[in-house]
């Protein structure tokens, strides 16, 4: 009995370790920098046949190339748009307390904050079941957003833009 609850207790400590270390990747990613180290974490981690999910309509995403499609899509926008436009990206996480022994819990925001001050803040909360050292599913919730999107008075792409539009050839 002793010993099996060692061994409980060395597996919640091996699962707290794994989570925070890839919380820790995340956070430690300069976006402007690029994004391809995003999706090296992302196949790191994230079991070939991973599930994803959020609590909107759009359902779940199963499958290690479909979900880094998505996140392809999503991240070379907000790249460009730190790279180019000025866009300062402050990523936070926060552990949070879960009930089963194979599932974490981390509560994250996001700030994106533009060069005029501009501020939009999403937080969200992340459910992860690991088999072994990979994440097996992923579920978001309790989506929330403060402020309102940014717009292009808010980065520096107007006169990037206009520069890039001087070099084009009429």
């Amino acid at each position: 009995m002793i010993t099996q609850q060692a061994s409980i207790k060395h597996a919640d400590r091996d699962l707290d370790a794994r989570e925070k270390v890839l919380n820790s990747a995340i956070i430690a990613v300069d976006i402007s920098s690029g994004w391809e180290e995003y999706l090296q974490i992302f196949d790191a981690f994230y079991a070939d046949h991973v599930e994803v999910s959020d609590d909107t309509e759009s359902g779940s995403v199963f499958g290690r190339e479909q979900i880094r499609a998505l996140l392809f899509k999503f991240l070379v926008p907000i790249h460009v748009m730190a790279e180019i436009g000025g866009l300062s990206v402050q990523i936070r996480e926060s552990p949070i307390l879960g009930e089963t022994s194979d599932e974490t819990h981390s509560a994250w925001s996001v700030d994106l904050i533009g060069i005029s001050g501009r501020t939009c803040q999403i937080c969200w909360c992340t459910l992860r079941r690991w088999v072994d050292s990979r994440v097996v599913y992923e579920r978001h919730y309790d989506h929330q957003q403060t402020g309102g999107p940014l717009t292009f008075d808010d980065l520096r792409l107007s006169s990037s833009l206009a520069s890039v539009g001087d070099q084009w050839p009429c």
